[in-house]
């Protein structure tokens, strides 16, 4: 592999570096068919192929069953918001919320347009430096379902597991989707943008219970409805090609390694590496809580501002880039998903002690 930097980028984040490199030789050249990648027709038998490929591996890592429906759809997480609440909520019906982090507030401003919200917790009076155990929030017995976001990129926090409702789950996993396994039975909605676990930038796969997708109230326009998609495989207009191709790269890469169970405890060990750094002294703080602690976005601040521009300046010289907090809490944020490299965040520590021995 020639010399590349760490990218600590929070998404578009780091991919497989075997992917890069059999994307660069099909965008040009796709299979030796003569023709590249991003100039094939979606209407075509080697582009539908593609696609069904990524759903069968899709399906087989996250043990979706038949009767949930897998969409490739455009517009970002920030779209599900919307989309969310315009096929599942409605007038006069009521949906629960968790408001963990600015991704959540995003969500509840969007649903209110569309139904009546109950925010059943929040953790903005502590700057979102943990999210809610099970006991500690209440359901509307009213409501269509409970939004949560299981992994929350600006504060370093994450669900470590599943919350327990009776009401079906909507979840935006776009953070640590194929991160470890989870059980989809208990959700009604997965949505996830892929640009951070599952591909680069341009698609979000939608993960649908089938009996959801007629209660989309008539007024919501064809494209913003989820039964437009699901009827089309997909296809209903261009999706995002390359994007889709990469995911079904990324997931021939993570079946490779052994699939979610694998991926978890190397996930497990790059996050424990940085939290043990952090731990082992006073000159680094971490913004969340011990057992809230994302093992997708690990968030940490120094005794100063000063010293945390420092360090980011010279963690960046060094090769380590994209460390930079984001701009409404500040720090630094290094942000380790599924293909991010161990020595990476070895890396990073070493880096770490090294620059506390010059500046405590």
């Amino acid at each position: 592999m020639p010399e590349r930097i760490y990218n600590f980028s929070p998404g578009p984040a780091t991919l497989p570096y075997e992917v890069l490199q059999q994307a660069a030789k099909d965008v040009v050249n796709y299979r030796g068919k003569g023709i590249g990648l991003i100039e094939m027709s979606h209407r075509s038998k080697d582009f539908i192929a593609i696609t069904d490929e990524a759903e069968r591996l899709l399906r087989e890592l996250l043990a979706i069953p038949a009767n949930y429906k897998v969409l490739f759809l455009q517009g970002g997480a920030s779209l599900q918001f919307a989309m969310v609440p315009m096929n599942l909520l409605g007038p006069g019906k009521t949906a629960s919320y968790l408001n963990t982090g600015v991704w959540a507030k995003k969500a509840i401003k969007e649903a209110k347009l569309f139904g009546n919200v109950q925010v059943a917790y929040t953790s903005e009076a502590t700057k979102f430096d943990h999210v809610p155990k099970d006991g500690d929030y209440q359901v509307d017995h009213a409501a269509e379902y409970l939004y949560y976001v299981s992994n929350n990129t600006i504060y370093g926090t994450e669900f470590p597991g599943t919350p327990k409702s009776d009401k079906p789950l909507v979840c935006d996993m776009s953070s640590d989707i194929l991160s470890r396994p989870f059980d989809i039975a208990p959700f009604g909605l997965v949505f996830a943008g892929v640009q951070k676990n599952m591909g680069p930038a341009g698609c979000t796969v939608v993960i649908i219970r089938g009996d959801l997708l007629d209660r989309t109230p008539e007024s919501v326009p064809t494209m913003l409805r989820y039964k437009t998609h699901a009827d089309n495989g997909s296809m209903f207009n261009t999706p995002p090609c390359f994007a889709i191709y990469c995911i079904g790269e990324v997931l021939k890469w993570l079946k490779g390694l052994g699939g979610l169970t694998a991926i978890e405890k190397m996930n497990q060990e790059k996050a424990a590496l940085l939290y043990q750094a952090i731990d082992a002294t006073d000159f680094y703080r971490g913004h969340a809580r011990p057992g809230s602690r994302s093992l997708m976005n690990v968030t940490f601040n120094l005794p100063t501002p000063e010293l945390e521009a420092k360090f980011i300046a010279e963690a960046t010289a060094a090769g380590l880039d994209g460390l930079k907090g984001h701009r409404s809490v500040g720090g630094c944020r290094a942000s380790i998903y599924n293909a991010f490299p161990k020595d990476g965040v070895a890396k990073l520590v070493e880096f770490m002690r090294e620059f506390e021995k010059k500046n405590r």
